[in-house]
């Protein structure tokens, strides 16, 4: 689970796991949050430099974890 109240601006661009209720795994980026959601992009043709250009579904903090070793 990723904390929203903790995430700062560098935070824009981390890779995150989303993982279903049913056990699949995604990986994507964040791209903004707000108080209840972190919005990240999940797919984006593969030109991850340009993540910021693509649409990013709202997705629950609860549902996300920190991929560990990924760089920006």
């Amino acid at each position: 689970m990723i904390d929203i109240k903790q995430l700062k601006p560098e935070d824009v661009g981390r890779w995150v796991a989303y993982t279903t209720p049913h056990g699949i795994a995604e990986r994507g980026r964040i791209k903004w949050w707000n108080d209840t959601y972190i919005f990240i992009v999940y797919h984006c043709d593969d030109n991850w430099d340009n993540f910021h250009d693509y649409t990013a579904a709202a997705t629950r903090p609860e549902e996300l974890t920190f991929i560990i070793g990924e760089s920006k």
